[in-house]
């Protein structure tokens, strides 16, 4: 199953760097142009000059600056082989939750050997983007973000026992998360949380394009023979699937620049397989929706303009099955799953390659964001989703097959700087 080891991080050496607070960053695929700008504006040392480079050549220029900030000892990396185990703690919707993990070099796998788990399809232009960086850096910035079962709870139980003390590093975000970072590197400590892995899969839930890039440049080593074999693992943030500090938010759609759109014609459609209630608020749209997820419903809010919305209640889960044959009871039973085939494609005629390319659809993680987009006149429609389970997502990933693109959002994102895998 899978092989994981601890490695040597690269970090910032805030003696000469300054606060650790001003050297990281969140993703580099939801920082805008502006945002992006002011980081670096603050300490221009910012780890997103290296993650998302910019310039007429971005991917060298990155290289360029690594080589130099190693030179000066803006990064330096650790003398010994080490385990790092990072928490985040925030508030999200009125709960205050937090969870930990570790973070460890995981043994680059196929996906199909069954050992690491994809469950969401992927763009091949990001792919490209983020080889491009690896080939001119040899570096892996941020972490891709897995999950594991552990019925026991045995790693989380070490790895709370190993955090027991203070933190090298810790920080609060712009968004209120906080961020802590331990370091672990008694070989005895490691080994015992290593060997824990190795009955285990690995799920991933965020970072599939970093996955694949990682694949690809592993093979990209081989056929150059420039392989010292680093390059056949890749940095990854492992944490517990049932961990009570995990948060899934939904990612919702929204519509826009189709031809002939008939709001009208869309509530007949959907009436087939839909019970259909007019609702007076679109503020009660999120709570109703809950009610009906814990009921364990799927249901969805159509929302054209106005002060209220439509309601729609799935009435017979069986026509998914009918329509879908080929696909698991697992991907058959995701909301997103009856969205795209019943609505987006049966309904609207949006296509998979459409929906990938996001040319009548748009997909939006905040809620008043699809509201404001209706309301704008940017968009037709919207439809306000509930989030996917963890669960569904394991039994996805585990039947072999893969959810619609964005139909997970983990909250936090891991932030991007704290650690750092040089490839040897």
């Amino acid at each position: 199953m899978a092989e994981v080891r601890p490695f040597k991080a690269l970090r910032f050496n805030t003696e000469k760097a300054g606060d650790i607070s001003e050297l990281v960053c969140p993703p580099y695929d939801i920082i805008s142009d502006e945002q992006r700008k002011g980081y670096i504006e603050k300490n221009s040392s910012n780890i997103i000059r290296l993650e998302l480079p910019k310039g007429s050549d971005p991917y060298n220029e990155a290289g360029n600056i690594l080589d130099k900030w190693l030179a000066d000892g803006i990064l330096k990396q650790d003398d010994k082989d080490s385990l790092y185990i990072y928490e985040e703690e925030f508030d999200v919707n009125g709960i205050h939750a937090k969870f930990k993990g570790c973070i460890l070099r995981v043994k680059i796998e196929e996906f199909s050997k069954g050992i690491v788990l994809p469950h969401e399809e992927t763009l091949s232009k990001a792919k490209e983007d983020r080889f491009n960086l690896m080939k001119a850096t040899n570096c892996n910035f941020s972490q891709i973000y897995s999950l594991y079962m552990d019925p026991q709870h045995n790693i989380t139980s070490r790895l709370d026992k190993l955090s027991d003390c203070k933190p090298v590093n810790e920080l609060t975000d712009n968004d209120g998360v906080t961020h802590r970072l331990w370091i672990v590197s008694d070989p005895e400590e490691i080994k015992a949380v290593c060997d824990d892995f190795a009955d285990k899969k690995l799920y991933i839930a965020d970072g599939h394009h970093r996955y694949e890039t990682a694949l690809n440049y592993r093979n990209y080593c081989h056929e150059a023979g420039i392989g010292t074999g680093s390059e056949n693992y890749v940095m990854m943030m492992l944490v517990d699937m049932e961990h009570p500090g995990l948060v899934v938010l939904p990612t919702h759609r929204i519509v826009r620049d189709l031809p002939d759109f008939n709001m009208d014609k869309l509530i007949e459609g959907c009436a087939e397989y839909f019970d259909i209630t007019q609702q007076d608020s679109i503020s009660d749209a999120e709570s109703k929706l809950k009610s009906l997820y814990d009921e364990g419903k799927k249901a969805f809010a159509l929302y054209c303009g106005g002060n209220g919305y439509t309601l729609l209640v799935l009435k017979d889960t069986d026509i998914i099955s009918q329509l879908l044959t080929g696909k698991s009871a697992a991907t058959q039973g995701l909301d997103v799953t009856v969205l795209h085939t019943l609505i987006l494609g049966k309904i609207f005629g949006i296509d998979a390659e459409n929906m990938a390319k996001q040319i009548n659809l748009t997909y939006v993680k905040q809620f008043e964001d699809a509201v404001e987009s209706v309301n704008s006149g940017k968009a037709q429609c919207a439809f306000i989703l509930n989030p996917t389970r963890v669960t569904e997502i394991r039994d996805v990933a585990a039947a072999g097959e893969k959810m619609p693109q964005k139909s997970t959002y983990f909250y936090p994102k891991l932030i991007t700087g704290l650690v750092m895998n040089r490839f040897d």
